[in-house]
């Protein structure tokens, strides 16, 4: 691969994580004289700021944030390719391939932000983001098992990795086009990112301090 084939990869890989470091939550809670770090789980993503600072601003913090996977995966690739294009053009397998590469920096730039000393979030919201991206069907699959999960239980981070661990089985049936099994494989090592990401919640629900969510005013958290 020469140095042109390389160029949109570069800037593209930039871009993605540079997108996903924006702390969405952080800025959002500021916003309101609140930082999102020293309250509730200490964590910048939705859940934290939903009970932290308000349900509405919680909800915008979620959509962003799967906003965020969404463009990293698609629209970030497609403008780099755009605007350095290829020399050979990538051929579709390749193409895909960025899309992948774009969508997982993006995410561990929501982890890993440089804007707030590369402490940052779970990645859950960005990861379903990646997902509706790459792969709708295991979006939804992942979706449906943290409904059922969330509603059972109304553990936001049991949901959460259930979600991941179901998603991490069920890509494997998934078609995988002109990928190969590299594809589902990638997505298993993203679930499984986003499960070591809740190590400290496995650590509170194994104590019993594991605060359940709920959508009542004034209910405990």
């Amino acid at each position: 691969m020469n140095s042109s084939s390389l160029l949109p990869w570069a800037l593209a890989g930039v871009s993605a994580y540079l997108l996903g470091s924006l702390p969405f939550g952080y800025l959002i809670a500021r916003c309101r004289g609140v930082d999102i770090r020293t309250v509730g789980s200490g964590n910048i993503g939705a859940t934290n700021v939903f009970r932290a600072v308000s349900k509405p601003l919680g909800i915008l913090t979620f959509a962003l944030d799967v906003a965020k996977g969404v463009c990293g995966t698609l629209l970030v690739p497609a403008l780099a390719a755009g605007l350095l294009p290829a020399d050979p053009p990538l051929p579709e397998g390749g193409a895909v391939a960025l899309r992948i590469f774009c969508g997982f920096l993006t995410v561990a730039g929501h982890n890993w932000t440089c804007f707030l000393g590369f402490r940052g979030g779970k990645g859950v919201a960005t990861s379903a983001g990646l997902l509706l991206g790459l792969a709708p069907a295991g979006a939804g699959i992942a979706v449906a098992a943290w409904m059922v999960v969330f509603l059972t239980t109304r553990y936001v981070s049991v949901a959460s990795i259930a979600a991941a661990a179901v998603l991490a089985a069920a890509v494997w049936a998934l078609p995988r086009g002109e990928t190969g099994a590299w594809f589902p494989a990638m997505l298993t090592a993203l679930a499984a990112l986003a499960i070591w990401k809740h190590r400290s919640n496995i650590a509170r629900l194994r104590a019993g301090i594991e605060p359940r969510f709920t959508f009542r005013k004034g209910a405990p958290r």
